[in-house]
């Protein structure tokens, strides 16, 4: 029997990076780890640049993009189910993206919005995440948004750097902008998500994380309960 798991495209990044272990009881068996509460402040700073960008030329992004606007803001977005050889399971992917352009040639852009500073580290990390977007996108599930091709991913990085003041006395945050483009690969991404059906293939789940806090938290109450 061919069994279907739901797969967030953030999870593709934080959680699975961070323990395996936490992503197969998560996806596998509906077991999550506790909320963290996230600071209001940072979903306010994403929802400004949001609304600043909407409607722009893609060339306040970045000179090195093509002519385009920033058409799409936060929708989500479902796969199809994916199916690849020498795996028994199943999976699709459940999100929301930040921002989609649209190029003058007819294809677009999937963004992502960073408040941070800019590293060069940023583009392998948050490369599954917009791939899984962009794969949505492109082969949606029925009734699902959809918008093709997709020709180029990268991140919006806006780092504080100063601060100035208005002649009525409010003041405003002055950031330095940067664009990181992540390379377009759907054959590597797909080829990673036959990596993640691996670990939800196996009949139990794998090893923890070594610094995983939430799996030694656990650990402790079990042998408590014991």
């Amino acid at each position: 029997m061919t069994t279907l798991y739901k797969l967030s495209p953030s999870d593709l990044t934080f959680l699975w990076d961070d323990c395996k272990r936490c992503f197969y009881l998560k996806v596998k068996q509906k077991f999550d780890r506790p909320r963290q509460p996230f600071p209001a402040i940072f979903s306010r700073i994403d929802g400004l640049m949001k609304k600043f960008f909407q409607g722009r030329p893609t060339t306040e992004i970045s000179d090195g993009l093509p002519d385009g606007i920033v058409k799409f803001g936060e929708r989500w977005v479902q796969s199809q189910p994916i199916l690849l050889p020498g795996h028994t399971a199943q999976c699709y992917l459940l999100g929301k993206f930040d921002t989609v352009v649209e190029f003058s040639d007819g294809s677009f852009g999937v963004i992502d919005f960073k408040t941070s500073a800019a590293s060069p580290g940023h583009v392998p990390f948050y490369s599954r995440q917009l791939h899984a977007y962009a794969y949505a996108l492109e082969n949606p599930a029925p009734g699902k948004f959809a918008l093709k091709p997709i020709s180029k991913l990268g991140l919006l990085v806006v780092e504080p750097v100063d601060m100035g003041r208005y002649p009525d006395g409010r003041i405003t945050y002055i950031g330095d902008v940067t664009w990181q483009e992540i390379p377009l690969d759907i054959n590597a991404f797909l080829a990673f998500i036959g990596e993640v059906l691996a670990v939800l293939e196996l009949a139990e789940p794998p090893e923890a994380a070594e610094k995983c806090t939430f799996c030694q938290y656990r650990e402790s109450a079990r042998q408590n309960d014991i």
